[in-house]
């Protein structure tokens, strides 16, 4: 279909488009509020500062596409393709994206406040500076990812797929990501206030200048981790398993650590809870411990 015959046919108040072809079309900011574009062909069609406020693109191939920021608030995009599409800027709030391909996608800077993203697949995708801000990615595939900076407090990431993802700077205040696999992971000065991260596999994750005030590690694994200049002031770190950690010039004030595993751990500069001296006792048998911060390495071994 030519553009001019859907615009026309759109101005005579026609809103349903189903299974449309519109590949390659050039539809920079047209508006097309409340359409029904499911099943729709869209590839590599440029839809750059569209109004699709209320439009249904279920089940639509939109690979490629150009959607920068376009107005797509309340949309409805379940299952539909949009590998490699490019949705910078785009403004998302509250649309719904189930099961949405999404691979490759650029979605810098997008807009994505308490949408639905179940199960949709986001593996490579470029999200740095998105905002996720209570969405629900449950099952979502964010493997190799790139979060850097993205909001994402009060988003749900239960049951994720997050080997490789860059996390870097990202806001996760209070977030539940008890029992995720975030091995290796890159969570360098985020913000990770409040966060469950109880049993958490954090093997050689980096985390090093974090924000990590009154956090739930307990259980969790972080042999090998990189928590330099962390501030883990009042975090729950019971049971953790901290062998061959770098706590270099963290900060622990309050923190708890029973019964937490800390041989070879890095302690240099560390400020330590007032009751880490008793413990280290009985643990280790040393000398007593300041819980100022050290100024000579330590190791716990």
């Amino acid at each position: 279909m030519k553009v001019s015959d859907l615009l026309r046919r759109y101005e005579q108040g026609e809103i349903d488009f189903t299974g449309i072809d519109l590949q390659g079309a050039d539809l920079r900011g047209v508006i097309l509020i409340g359409v029904n574009l499911s099943k729709a062909n869209l590839t590599g069609a440029n839809l750059s500062r569209a109004f699709l406020m209320g439009a249904n693109f279920e089940g639509a191939c939109l690979h490629r596409t150009n959607l920068s920021f376009v107005k797509m608030n309340e949309a409805h995009l379940a299952k539909a393709d949009l590998t490699k599409a490019n949705l910078s800027g785009a403004f998302l709030v509250r649309s719904k994206l189930p099961k949405a391909q999404m691979s490759g996608a650029i979605l810098v800077g997008a807009n994505l406040r308490v949408a639905a993203l179940v199960n949709a697949n986001l593996c490579s995708a470029d999200l740095n500076g998105i905002n996720l801000r209570g969405a629900d990615l449950t099952g979502a595939n964010l493997k190799w990812s790139n979060l850097r900076g993205a909001r994402l407090q009060g988003a749900k990431l239960t049951g994720n797929l997050l080997t490789g993802v860059n996390l870097r700077g990202a806001y996760l205040n209070g977030v539940n990501l008890a029992q995720a696999e975030l091995e290796g992971v890159n969570l360098s000065e985020a913000k990770l206030n409040g966060v469950n991260l109880t049993k958490a596999n954090l093997t050689a994750a980096n985390f090093s200048f974090a924000q990590m005030r009154a956090v739930w590690l307990n259980g969790a694994n972080l042999t090998g981790a990189n928590l330099e200049g962390v501030c883990l002031k009042r975090a729950n770190l019971n049971f953790a398993q901290l062998s061959n950690a770098d706590l270099r010039d963290a900060d622990l004030t309050d923190a708890q650590l029973k019964e937490s595993q800390l041989h070879g751990t890095c302690l240099t500069g560390t400020i330590l809870p007032t009751s880490f001296p008793d413990y280290l006792q009985r643990i280790s048998g040393m000398g007593s411990v300041s819980s100022a911060p050290l100024s000579h390495h330590m190791s716990v071994s």
